[in-house]
């Protein structure tokens, strides 16, 4: 008909692909403030919870722009994946958006974090009544050519008293329990007995562990929630009868911790716990106490490889050796030369920045070769994967000093 209406299909122009002004490959280029709810397995269930995603990944001198759209394409897919297929763990689910943003984003290396909420029910010391409690749950995925690292992450709350107050406490009443006439085996047994007063602090503890290249699943979320919190003076709960109330008191007097205790605890029970990790798994211990007689904070960390704090805890001695990876593995001795070709930000803990692969400089150095081999047949493009993996493109560099 005359009238009728005709459509025409319009080619639209994929600027993102096109040349910059400015040809400068670009660190990070993403998307942040992700808002989904997603169902993370937590051992033999499944829990739905609230969680808010950041997706990276680099850009080539010769790209405009990354495509944002695909970044939301991504994350819903893989959302949909988890809730109809397999329910994935925190850090399972991050690697799984990085390998596909950098895979469609045709990036280098991807950068995928995750902070949920989490719910668990559990029961109070007392009156044995149910109670759900919020925790935090984080995931973090890098994805390189070289392969993808995750780090298992979480953070719960606690309480914690004071042993330097309590020390005072303890002397004055002995002090005045002499005075009324108490003899001192009489107050030596009524100091045992009877709890002594001291000052709290409400804790927050955060615990991570990293997945080397290729290693097995073997850290589970409430695990950690559980080292976390028995790491403080004692667990709290949202609601409590008063049982329950008296129960927190008396066990946090009676196992008084500074913040340095909650963290070295920490890293006891992680080295106890799994004694089959490998020895360049990543620990990261961190507690912060809001205090109550101060009008500041106290913070203590701890962070470094499974074998370094294995070490430490056997000797006692501080960890005081430089240590130079590529890709996981140790290659300090080998290095003749090095140089920093650019440096870039990231928005990860500094502690994490290295075994993530997000470092804060891309270096080029100079191997030499080792066990009578040299660099080339080791390390070469025609050398077995086992040992050129490590000088492939985008391979992460770890450079630390002890402890």
């Amino acid at each position: 008909m005359a009238n009728e209406p005709s459509s025409t299909l319009r080619t639209v122009p994929d600027v993102q692909s096109g040349l910059p002004a400015t040809q400068v490959s670009l660190s990070r280029v993403g998307v942040t403030g992700v808002e989904k709810v997603i169902r993370v397995r937590d051992a033999d269930r499944e829990n739905l919870f609230y969680a808010e995603m950041e997706c990276f990944v680099d850009l080539e001198p010769k790209q405009a722009g990354v495509h944002m759209s695909r970044f939301e394409e991504i994350v819903a897919e893989a959302i949909d994946e988890v809730v109809l297929g397999e329910a994935f763990k925190a850090e399972v689910l991050a690697a799984h958006v990085a390998e596909k943003v950098r895979e469609r984003q045709h990036g280098r290396r991807a950068e995928v974090s995750l902070t949920a909420r989490y719910p668990e029910i559990v029961t109070t010391p007392e009156s044995g009544i149910d109670t759900q409690e919020i925790y935090v749950l984080f995931g973090t995925a890098v994805a390189a050519e070289a392969g993808t690292r995750t780090l298992t992450g979480v953070q719960a709350q606690g309480m914690t008293a004071c042993p330097c107050a309590q020390g005072m406490v303890a002397e004055l009443s002995r002090e005045r329990l002499a005075a009324a006439g108490f003899d001192a085996e009489q107050i030596d047994r009524i100091v045992d007995v009877v709890p002594v007063a001291t000052h709290n602090q409400r804790g927050i503890g955060t615990l991570h562990i990293g997945r080397p290249d290729g290693a097995a699943d073997w850290v589970e979320a409430t695990e950690l929630l559980r080292i976390v919190e028995s790491s403080m003076s004692s667990e709290i709960y949202e609601l409590m009868k008063r049982p329950d109330e008296m129960a927190v008191v008396v066990k946090a007097h009676e196992t008084p911790r500074f913040v340095e205790d909650c963290v070295r605890e920490m890293i006891r029970q992680v080295v106890e716990r799994y004694p089959d990790l490998p020895e360049d798994a990543f620990v990261m211990a961190r507690q912060e106490n809001l205090e109550t007689i101060h009008r500041h904070n106290v913070v203590a960390e701890r962070y470094g490889t499974l074998g370094e704090l294995r070490a430490e805890l056997a000797s006692g001695e501080r960890t005081a050796s430089h240590s130079t990876r590529f890709g996981g593995k140790e290659v300090g001795p080998q290095i003749a030369a090095w140089s920093v070709d650019r440096s870039y930000a990231t928005d990860l803990p500094v502690a994490m920045r290295a075994f993530s692969g997000s470092s804060s400089a891309q270096l080029t150095a100079d191997l030499v070769g080792t066990g009578g081999q040299p660099a080339p047949a080791l390390y070469g493009p025609w050398a077995p994967r086992s040992t050129g993996d490590i000088a492939r493109p985008g391979v992460g560099c770890e450079p630390g000093v002890g402890g």
